[in-house]
Parts: structure tokens; sequence; C-alpha cells
């Protein structure tokens, strides 16, 4: 009797944990219009695309932007906070409803999600002190690299085999976030930071780190995007309509102006 009794909750415990594992299924658009918000997951130290501010409210360009396009679509916007290397794990399990927060459209993650129509373009760039020895990839032997986990300068930089084969271990040093990394290249325990240009030049500004440069040898351009379930087509259909309208209306070129003094909004 016991035995039966065992594995008895056994298969309700793996029946539960299957029903767990399968996540969100079908478009969520008709769900998520009927509650009246949406949820945008995102990395809250991810300046100036969305972070808090001194005041602990979570600000920033997408921030702005989300708020903007959802308001054409009569939602509500909950921002998220997530462990930005779980963020396509966050997404499928229904904790999120996308992914909005500086997220660069790569082959790798278009096998994952479903991305929105670019809206940004950007570049993977180093930031060095400015009476550092490095002013290309090809300084870099020996050199202690610093990059966030699972972020996009992360990719770039595992991508180029000729600079992994030169820098310090052939390994960077990862961070889970651009703020503890900043802090080490600040107290010189790393050579370098790849980052976003968008995030690293606001940063430098912002924090009056006078004492560095971003270098104009790159690992590459991208754009930004949305990134959606592969489930949600009538969801992003109508996503994109609605960015559509805020770009043709002004509303977008108003937000970056005020984030960025210029327009960076793609058009194409």
């Amino acid at each position: 009797m016991k035995k039966l009794i065992l594995d008895l909750l056994l298969l309700i415990g793996l029946v539960a944990l299957t029903s767990c594992n399968q996540g969100v299924k079908g478009d969520q658009y008709e769900k998520i219009l009927k509650r009246g918000y949406i949820i945008v997951g995102l990395d809250d130290t991810f300046i100036p695309m969305g972070f808090r501010n001194n005041d602990n409210e979570i600000v920033g360009f997408d921030v702005d932007l989300a708020k903007a396009v959802f308001a054409e679509m009569n939602l509500e916007v909950k921002f998220q906070p997530i462990d930005w290397s779980m963020k396509e794990t966050e997404l499928y399990k229904g904790a999120i409803d996308v992914i909005w927060n500086g997220y660069t459209i790569t082959e790798e993650r278009q096998e994952k999600v479903a991305f929105s129509t670019p809206y940004l373009e950007n570049r993977q760039v180093m930031i060095v002190a400015k009476d550092s020895t490095i002013s290309s990839k090809t300084d870099l032997s020996n050199k202690k690299v610093g990059v966030q986990s699972s972020s996009s300068g992360y990719d770039a930089l595992i991508a180029n085999k000729d600079v992994m084969n030169i820098i310090n271990n052939k390994q960077p040093i990862e961070y889970p976030t651009y703020d503890f990394a900043f802090q080490d290249l600040i107290n010189g325990r790393i050579d370098v930071l790849v980052i976003d240009e968008v995030f690293g030049e606001y940063y430098l500004k912002a924090n009056n780190l006078t004492q560095f440069t971003i270098l104009n040898d790159d690992f590459g351009t991208e754009t930004y995007g949305v990134g959606f379930r592969k489930a949600d087509v009538k969801l992003l259909e109508t996503f994109n309509e609605a960015f559509e309208t805020i770009k043709s209306n002004g509303t977008a070129t108003e937000i970056s102006l005020r984030w960025f003094n210029e327009d960076k909004i793609l058009n194409k």
C-alpha cells in the first residue's frame, strides 16, 4: 500500500512538473487585451534604456517607447525586472509577455523569439582609459576584457576568435550587470569593457567619467527589436502597427530627442 501511495505521489509530481514546463501556449493577444495590461521584461540597470532613477522608479528610453506604443493598443504597461540571462525562459513560461530593453536582433535569438520591426541601431564598442595603450582589437593581447553575461557584447566578443585567442586567459571576465563591470573598469581590475555604445556613451556622460573613452574600432553594428513568443502572431502584428503610428505622428522622435538629443529611431 505504501508503495502504491508513493507511486501515485510521484506520478502527480511528474504531471505537475510537466504542466509547469509547458508554459504559455497559443497567441495571447486576446487574453492580454482583456486583462488590460502587458508585462515587459527588462534589465533595470541598463542605462538609458531601462533603469531605476533616484526615486527607485523604472525609467528610460525603452520604457517611454513601451508606454507610448502600448497606449496605442489601449494597454497599460507593467515593467518586470528579470535576470537578463534568463530572458527567453521568463518569456516562454509566461512571467513576462515581451522582452524590451536594448534587445539585439541576432540569428541565434531569432530561433527562440519573434522580433518586432527594428527600431534602433547600435554598435558593440570598447571602453578604455584615455591613457590606455589600447586603440583597437589588435591591442588586446593578454588584456583583461569585461562584458555582461548573456549580452550582445558577450556574443560579439565570443564570436571573434582572433580576439578570444589573445585576451587574458582566452576568456572574458563576465558580470551579471554592467554596473559591476564599470566598477572594475574604474578600479583598474579590467583593461577594457565591451558594451553597447548607446549604454556606454550615456553612462560615461551621466557619471562624468571623463577619464574613459570609446574606441572607434568595434565588434560590429546591430539593431534593437522587441522580443515576442513565436505563437503571439496577432500580438506582434498589432504591436508593429502601433509602433508605426508613434513613428509617423512624431512621438517616437520626441522620446529619442528627450533621451539622446538626436533622432535615433530607425524609419526603414
